[in-house]
């Protein structure tokens, strides 16, 4: 690993945290993906357009840097369409069993101390072990 890698993962964490922090002080709203999204599904038009705008952003933001740097987007990992859709259908599931996701837990509680987002972020990081043990990365 070099310094430019690590530079940019600070970088990259910095901003996740900052955002993370803007969005609560300007809205009391923790900056769970999941939860912001299925806000979007089951429609309430209170808090309907910063929901909309922050998950345009996401992915407007990806499409930018997809833009500037899409060598980044070259995983080398080969696998069929099935298996991909699969993958976001047991990431779905997990989200909703945990009550949240890893944006939710792994940023925003962990850094409150939640006990609970502490145990969900750990049980996260053991899944994404066994998937890799068991799959092959």
């Amino acid at each position: 690993m070099d310094s430019q890698t690590v530079s940019q993962a600070l970088a990259g964490g910095a901003l996740i945290g900052l955002a993370a922090t803007l969005l609560l002080l300007g809205t009391g709203r923790i900056a769970g993906v999941s939860g912001i999204a299925r806000g979007l599904i089951i429609f309430r038009r209170s808090d309907y357009a910063w929901r909309l705008a922050f998950v345009v952003g996401l992915v407007a933001g990806g499409y930018a840097f997809y833009l500037l740097r899409p060598e980044a987007f070259e995983i080398g990992i080969n696998r069929p369409l099935w298996a991909y859709a699969f993958a976001g259908l047991m990431v779905g599931f997990g989200s909703a069993l945990s009550h949240g996701c890893t944006s939710g837990h792994g940023v925003c509680g962990v850094s409150r101390l939640s006990a609970r987002s502490l145990l969900a972020t750990a049980l996260f990081i053991v899944s994404g072990m066994l998937t890799v043990w068991v799959l092959g990365g």
